[in-house]
């Protein structure tokens, strides 16, 4: 995640998040002739139809729809961990950095952070270090935390599944921040319902690789999910005839999974075409996102030059993000890299 300044150029080619992905005409015509009612009611029968349907897929007993999937998160966490609890999670995890605090500031949710390893996870035994003895003067362990996919990289069924039989051997609960839990599905080539098994709660967001405009979708046990009901309409996500935007998550998941193959494999075709660049350290991706580093203000330059192309590029300290999805093109792919080229002959 970066903050984005505002481009002053015309993008043409958009690298910096697959949430800038814009619905197709044929998602469009779909959200334009769903059926609606009053969610909060329980009566939009495309919201109904969307829960229903990623539980489903995700092998889970319920779901509910909310705005977006900060929001997501911030009721599974709520809905697992009580005022004064603590939960566990890696120190540059989503629903850590980049939510605003929500858990502390909402839910009195105290984090437990813990640097990860090179590929994204976390040690183990630095998992269970943290985990906190039954005694008054600490926070309540009550819940881990895992993201997947992480930078770029697809976290192994093997490691998830450890992380499982710790965290229930402590009688801890699970949860996955599966912003692009798809993306990780199809890298590993498991069956998403497969993959996140092991957790009691998932989140997963509609609007990014997926391509829907807005939305994500919680998934656990039903008592869990009614929990997480009711603090939705406390945080103000209890929304009216929102199965316009449900269709749109609806129409995603019926056609946009499968194909998220295609931004891996050109995901990966950037990556090389970058990594030709001695100046630039590139992160081989296992999903869409690619991680370069190089000197702070080479960075800076890069970034700017590109920009004034029209190809924008999420940059912060010498870092740059590269992230592929459905409005990026083989074209987009061959643009980019002629451009970077251009720019090192200049440099």
């Amino acid at each position: 995640m970066f903050l984005k300044a505002r481009h002053m150029h015309p993008i043409r080619h958009d690298f910096r998040s697959d949430t800038v992905t814009r619905p197709t005409p044929a998602m469009r015509a779909a959200m334009a002739e769903a059926d609606v009612g009053d969610d909060v009611y329980g009566e939009d029968p495309s919201v109904n139809a969307l829960q229903e349907r990623v539980a489903a897929m995700l092998g889970k007993a319920a779901g509910l729809f909310v705005p977006s999937g900060t929001q997501s998160n911030l009721l599974a966490l709520m809905s697992h961990c009580e005022r004064g609890d603590e939960y566990i999670v890696g120190q540059m995890a989503h629903c850590y950095r980049w939510e605003a605090g929500g858990a502390a500031v909402l839910g009195s949710i105290q984090p437990q952070p813990i640097a990860h390893l090179a590929d994204g996870t976390m040690a183990l035994a630095d998992i269970e270090a943290a985990i906190k003895s039954d005694d008054m003067h600490f926070a309540r362990t009550r819940l881990i935390a895992l993201e997947n996919a992480f930078g770029g990289k697809a976290l192994p069924m093997s490691y998830m599944e450890v992380v499982a039989a710790l965290a229930h051997s402590k009688g801890l609960a699970l949860h996955l921040d599966g912003a692009r839990a798809f993306n990780a599905s199809v890298a590993l080539g498991v069956d998403i319902a497969q993959m996140v098994a092991p957790f009691d709660t998932v989140s997963i967001c509609l609007s990014k690789g997926l391509g829907a405009p807005v939305g994500s979708v919680l998934v656990g046990a039903r008592a869990q999910i009614d929990k997480a009901r009711r603090l939705r309409k406390m945080l103000g996500g209890g929304m009216r005839q929102a199965g316009i935007l449900a269709a749109g998550g609806l129409y995603a998941l019926a056609h946009n999974i499968d194909r998220l193959a295609e931004d891996h494999a050109r995901a990966k075709k950037l990556a090389l075409g970058l990594d030709q660049f001695a100046e630039l350290n590139v992160e081989m991706p296992d999903t869409n996102i690619i991680f370069v580093r190089t000197e702070p203000d080479l960075g800076e330059r890069l970034v700017a030059y590109l920009g004034a192309r029209g190809i924008a590029v999420g940059g912060l300290y010498g870092t740059q993000r590269w992230v592929t999805h459905l409005d990026i093109d083989e074209a987009a792919i061959e643009a980019a890299l002629d451009a970077v080229a251009g720019f090192f002959a200049r440099n």
